[in-house]
């Protein structure tokens, strides 16, 4: 492909400050032609096409339109779609298929933030951290040292080795605990060699692990995945991490569980849907640990996403094979 390529940023200019350095912005600018969007607003389909029309490659993210077959018709020239984001699902079609059009996504990028929230929280959670905090802003001092525990000789049961769930692990390796995973697309020599995992059923997963974590996509098949006879499987003093999607954990059947004195800690980033209305019963819970879907949110986290998505247009013009690219055939499995 030509040096003279056309780049076009379409994201708003605020969202394109908060995913792009400066440094980011000028090494686009040495690939080709760089088209971008200085609305303070997310752009229409109509806009997009003003500012892509003659684009090679689009730059996508939150907010960004489909690219429906209406929208592809006004872009011939399209061969590359970088989604500066997670879930690729918003933005692509069929008529972007069909035309061939390639795409990356930035939900790998946004995982390591995921998983390393995700093992704050097991940190947090095994350590009795939470109730160590309360007793002591209450005027306590805490002394039930039977309540603490490190990772060492644990159980954590692995929902999913997709990308989260994946960097989980291999956070995990750094640890002597035992790790078990439930994911039907990893064979049991794949889960040993890549992430010294065994794998298991989800109900072997459940009944054994002392640290549960979820990072199954949002897909009909893990709907309510979590409910009232899954969640009577594990221990009793079991921890529930969910940092994946809100869909995957029956809330009601959650919280009828935890009130009945089970779980040590459920520590939710995710809710279904999505604030969580003031009166949830599970906010009622002083074991029910909740955080407002930041874990993959963070400020300086987000600008590793304006630099992968350089490094992947880096490889897509050379020719070279690129880490996140997402294809048709595996949305059906994916967020």
């Amino acid at each position: 492909m030509s040096k003279e390529i056309t780049i076009a940023l379409v994201p708003s200019a605020p969202a394109v400050r908060r995913l792009f350095t400066p440094a980011a912005l000028d090494e686009l600018r040495k690939l080709g032609n760089l088209i971008l969007n200085e609305d303070n607003e997310e752009p229409t389909a109509e806009r997009l096409v003003e500012l892509a029309a003659d684009a090679d490659i689009i730059i996508t993210s939150w907010g960004s339109p489909n690219l429906t077959e209406e929208v592809m018709a006004q872009l011939p020239n399209l061969k590359y779609v970088a989604h500066a984001a997670g879930s690729v699902k918003p933005v692509v079609s069929d008529a972007m298929w069909e035309q061939g059009v390639r795409v990356t996504s930035s939900a790998k990028v946004l995982g390591i933030g995921v998983a390393e929230t995700t093992l704050g929280y097991t940190i947090a959670a095994v350590k009795n951290l939470f109730n160590v905090s309360r007793s002591l802003a209450n005027g306590g001092w805490y002394e039930e040292f039977d309540d603490i525990r490190e990772l060492f000789e644990l159980k954590i049961g692995v929902v999913s080795g997709g990308m989260v769930g994946s960097h989980y692990m291999k956070l995990l390796s750094m640890f002597d605990v035992e790790i078990l995973l439930y994911d039907p697309f990893i064979t049991e020599e794949q889960a040993l060699e890549r992430y010294n995992a065994k794998k298991v059923s989800l109900e072997e997963l459940l009944k054994e692990s002392d640290v549960v974590s979820i990072h199954a996509p949002s897909i009909p098949e893990t709907n309510h995945m979590f409910n009232a006879d899954t969640l009577a499987l594990m221990k009793k003093d079991a921890i529930l991490i969910n940092t994946a999607r809100g869909s995957i954990v029956d809330e009601k059947a959650l919280y009828e569980h935890m009130k009945a004195g089970n779980l040590k800690y459920a520590c939710l980033d995710v809710f279904d849907p999505e604030p969580p209305v003031a009166d949830h019963p599970l906010r009622s819970l002083p074991n029910c640990i909740m955080s407002p879907h930041l874990a993959g949110l963070t400020h300086n986290g987000l600008l590793r996403i304006g630099a992968h998505c350089v490094q992947e247009i880096k490889r897509f013009l050379a020719g070279e094979p690129m880490i996140t690219e997402v294809t048709q055939d595996q949305l059906s499995k994916s967020a």
